[in-house]
C-alpha cells in the first residue's frame, strides 16, 4: 500500500466567470456595511436581465443558460465531477442554487453574500459536499466612497476531512473608463486581497491558499506569497478572454508555496464553448448574447482549471 499523502484523491478546482448569471425576476437585497453595523438596501440595477428589459431576457432563456454552464462544468469534472467552481458574475444565491440543482451527477452546496455592486453581480463558490467541509467564510469588503464593486468571498474548507486550504474568489473592478484610468480601483481591490493573504500567513507559514477570479488585467506575481500561475500561458499568446482579435489570461489561480509543486493548470478550451472568430480568425468563446442578439451560448469567459494532486 502507498502512503496516505501519495494515495490522496485530486481536487480538481475551476474558475469561471460566467457571464451575466441573472435570474430574470428584479432584485433588491440588503447589504451589511463595511463596518458590520448598518443594513443598506440597494435596488440593483438588473432592469436589462428581465422579461421586459431590453434582452428580453427570459425564463427559459435563464434556465438554458443554467443547463449549459452545468454542461461544462460536467464535462471538466467527468465521472468524479468538479470538486470546488469560483464562480463570477453570478446575480444571487438564488441561480447558484440552481446551477447546483443541475449538477445532479454530484451533491453540491455553495457560499454566497450579496455585495454592493451597482449591477448586481457578485461572486460565490460550489462545492463538492462529499470532499469539503466549510470552517469559516466571510466577504471581504472593498471599502472606498467612490467605489461600489464585487466583495471577495474567502472560505476555508477542510478537504476529505484531512487538508485545510484557505479560498479566495475575486472579481476585480473592471478596465471600464480606460485601463490605467481605473487601475487604481484594480489596485485597492488587491491590497484589499494582499491584506487578507498575510493575515493567514501570519497565523501559518505554510498555509495553503488559493486565489481564484477574473483579475481584469495581465498576470503578474504581485500578490505577495503566492505564485500566479498563468504567466505562463499568459506568455505562449493564450488566454481565456478575447477582445478585439487579442486574447488575454483575465482568469488566474494563484497559488501558495506549499501547493505550487503540486498543482497543474488548463485552460479549457473545449470546443463546444467556443465559436468561429468571423472577423479576426480563430475561435472565441461562444457567449450568450452577440450584442443584443441570443445565441444561446455559454459566457465570454473560458474557465480555468487546477488540479491539486496530493
Amino acid at each position: 500500500m502507498c502512503p496516505a499523502a501519495y494515495c490522496a484523491k485530486p481536487l480538481r478546482v475551476v474558475s469561471y466567470n460566467v457571464e451575466n448569471l441573472f435570474h430574470p425576476k428584479h432584485d433588491s437585497v440588503a447589504v451589511i456595511d463595511s463596518a458590520g453595523r448598518d443594513t443598506l438596501w440597494i435596488e440593483k440595477d438588473d432592469y436589462e436581465w428581465t422579461p421586459d428589459g431590453e434582452r428580453h431576457w427570459t425564463y427559459t432563456k435563464y434556465y438554458n443558460k443554467v443547463y449549459n454552464l452545468a454542461k461544462v462544468l460536467t464535462h471538466i469534472g467527468q465521472w468524479d465531477g468538479v470538486d470546488i467552481v469560483g464562480l463570477c458574475e453570478v446575480e444571487n444565491a438564488k441561480v447558484v442554487e440552481q446551477l447546483c440543482k443541475t449538477l445532479r451527477f454530484k451533491s453540491y452546496d455553495f457560499v454566497h453574500y450579496e455585495s454592493p455592486d451597482r449591477r448586481g453581480i457578485d461572486v460565490a463558490m460550489i462545492y463538492q459536499k462529499s470532499r469539503i467541509d466549510t470552517l469559516r467564510t466571510r466577504a471581504i469588503r472593498i471599502d472606498h466612497p467612490e467605489l461600489k464593486t464585487r466583495d471577495i468571498l474567502y472560505v476555508c474548507g477542510r478537504v476529505d476531512r484531512r487538508d485545510t486550504v484557505h479560498f479566495f474568489v475575486c472579481h476585480l473592478p473592471s478596465q471600464r473608463g480606460g485601463a490605467k484610468e481605473s487601475q487604481w480601483k484594480r489596485d485597492l481591490a488587491k491590497q484589499v486581497l494582499q491584506n487578507a493573504v498575510d493575515s493567514v500567513l501570519e497565523t501559518n507559514s505554510h498555509a495553503k491558499i488559493v486565489v481564484m477570479g477574473d483579475m481584469n488585467c495581465t498576470p503578474t506575481d504581485d500578490i505577495r506569497g503566492l505564485t500566479n500561475k498563468m504567466i505562463p500561458f499568459a506568455q505562449s499568446g493564450k488566454g481565456t478572454h478575447k477582445w478585439q482579435g487579442q486574447w488575454t489570461c483575465l482568469d488566474q489561480f494563484y497559488t501558495s508555496n506549499t501547493l505550487d509543486s503540486i498543482v497543474d493548470v488548463q485552460i479549457y478550451e473545449g470546443e463546444m464553448i467556443q465559436e468561429k472568430d468571423q472577423k479576426f480568425m480563430g475561435l472565441k468563446p461562444m457567449r450568450t448574447y452577440v450584442g443584443y442578439r441570443y445565441q444561446n451560448g455559454f459566457s465570454d469567459h473560458l474557465p480555468i482549471v487546477l488540479n491539486i494532486k496530493w
